[in-house]
């Protein structure tokens, strides 16, 4: 490795510092530290009609960028005087777009490059096309290079690219979809069903530079093994029984846009070898082709299993997980946001009360306690089906309780609850000498242990209302579910 690092003095001064320099914003520069590697992504880049000057270390990145700055910079992390996210922290809000290079033990840094403000990052090793095409996207892409600074607009509040909700949770799901939108990487969504993952991936694309072309969903869990080959890659006329004409693939018909696998731990094994060699040449042949063919094309997928323990168990290829695995998302149940179940029955309301021509405007207080109290267990798309059958079958200014399914209609309170839930918010402490009784007996166990049997001992006396028990125990209904999760009876429960 030490003679692979050499000082890029040995290199020409036009080929390190790029003469002609008066080109300024429209230069590219190469920060790569071994020489062989920079000659080959130069040679790929000028044969693309995009030359580079180069520099090998932080030192030389930083002078060249002293006399002009460049429009835009592949720039290595590791490199022999420093870490070049040091650099790429300089360049914040200059206008200098960023593509980081990484290796695939460091793709962790490559996500906070990411939401430093790196424009788009490459994983080594990369073919010659998924390079250039990087290059062209930041030089195509409008506006500024801006840093997202996490902060949140009046529009989060409301929603973003067809979410609804302000949480917490949500507001970071924002965040990180308009940080790696700009780039080309490969997304991977996961996410318990009915959690919005397709939705995520229609902004992810909605928000890129690929908007304007097509966005391809495909369902691997629905389409029959025998016919997924030809649904991904396409076939010719002839090239089995029933193939009576050529039919294009969702990978050709995604061509320059965005190819969505749901369910993508659902695809056979056999596919996921082809799935495989398709991501590594960016190449597709259709069933009965005699050769392949070059398509431009960014994966997202999805899943609701955890695709690690679907490795583990031989059902997945590990060399594909990490292909794909490279900048993960997880979308949060609806449970663990319970702040936003309002936000969005309300807007579905709206909208499905305008579809079928109702003249809904709102929930009862009643209504709106028996939609906060349920855990949701099919998440939104539960409570959207929750809301649609409301408005199909009934008609009027408020949803009342009787109008919601039975499923959800508001919890009965339990006998031993009655008393619990006429009190008030703050609940009346117990005089000190009964209270020094009560902890007595608990001295010596652990305090996590403490806290789980009071956590469900409040649940329970409030007859399985996580929302009434958080607001007697004074913490937020999320934390409460969270810890049942972590306990492993969150989903039993829900």
């Amino acid at each position: 490795m030490a003679a692979s690092r050499k000082s890029a003095r040995s290199w020409p001064s036009s080929r390190r510092t790029g003469e002609g320099e008066g080109e300024g914003m429209e230069r590219l520069l190469l920060v790569e530290d071994t020489p062989s590697l920079a000659m080959l992504y130069s040679a790929v880049l000028a044969r693309a009609g995009h030359p580079v000057a180069q520099a090998a270390t932080l030192a030389e990145a930083r002078a060249f960028c002293a006399r002009g700055l460049p429009r835009l910079m592949l720039l290595d992390l590791q490199l022999p005087d420093g870490d070049g996210l040091e650099l790429l922290a300089s360049l914040a809000g200059t206008g200098c777009r960023v593509i980081v290079i990484t290796a695939n033990g460091s793709i962790n840094r490559a996500v906070q490059a990411m939401r430093a403000g790196a424009f788009d990052f490459l994983v080594k090793p990369f073919d010659e096309s998924r390079l250039v095409g990087a290059v062209e996207n930041a030089l195509a892409a409008r506006g500024p290079a801006e840093v997202d600074d996490g902060g949140t607009t009046e529009a989060d509040a409301e929603g973003f690219e067809g979410f609804i909700g302000g949480s917490a949770s949500m507001r970071e799901i924002y965040r990180m979809v308009r940080a790696i939108g700009r780039s080309t990487a490969t997304v991977f969504i996961t996410g318990e069903s009915g959690t919005g993952k397709e939705v995520c991936a229609r902004a992810i694309h909605a928000v890129s530079s690929r908007a304007r072309n097509p966005f391809v969903p495909l369902n691997c869990a629905a389409i029959p093994r025998d016919l997924l080959e030809s649904e991904v890659f396409g076939h010719l006329r002839g090239a089995f029984t029933g193939a009576l004409s050529d039919k294009p693939g969702a990978a050709a018909v995604a061509d320059g846009g965005t190819l969505f696998l749901d369910e993508i731990c659902e695809m056979d094994l056999s596919l996921q070898t082809k799935l495989l060699r398709f991501l590594q040449t960016s190449t597709i042949q259709p069933v009965g082709a005699p050769r392949p063919t070059q398509v431009d094309v960014r994966i997202v997928c999805a899943t609701n299993r955890d695709p690690a323990e679907e490795v583990r168990r031989g059902r997945f290829r590990e060399d594909l997980y990490y292909r794909l695995h490279v900048v993960p998302i997880h979308m949060p149940p609806l449970r663990a946001r319970p702040e936003d179940i309002l936000d969005i029955a309300r807007a579905s309301l709206a909208s499905f009360s305008r579809e079928e021509g109702r003249g809904f405007t709102g929930f009862t207080a009643e209504a709106e306690r028996a939609l906060t109290e349920r855990p949701w267990p099919g998440n939104v798309r539960q409570l959207l089906n929750v809301i649609r059958n409301v408005v199909v079958l009934h008609d009027g200014a408020l949803v009342r309780p009787e109008m919601l399914p039975g499923e959800i209609a508001p919890l009965p309170l339990a006998p031993e609850a009655t008393n619990v839930a006429t009190l008030p918010a703050q609940a009346p402490r117990a005089p000190e000498g009964e209270l020094r009784g009560l902890v007595e007996p608990l001295i010596g166990r652990p305090l996590a242990d403490v806290e789980r049997e009071l956590i469900e001992a409040t649940i329970a006396a409030c007859g399985g209302s996580i929302p009434r028990a958080a607001r007697m125990l004074e913490l937020s209904p999320s934390t409460i579910y969270r810890k049942l999760e972590t306990w492993g009876i969150g989903q039993r429960r829900a």
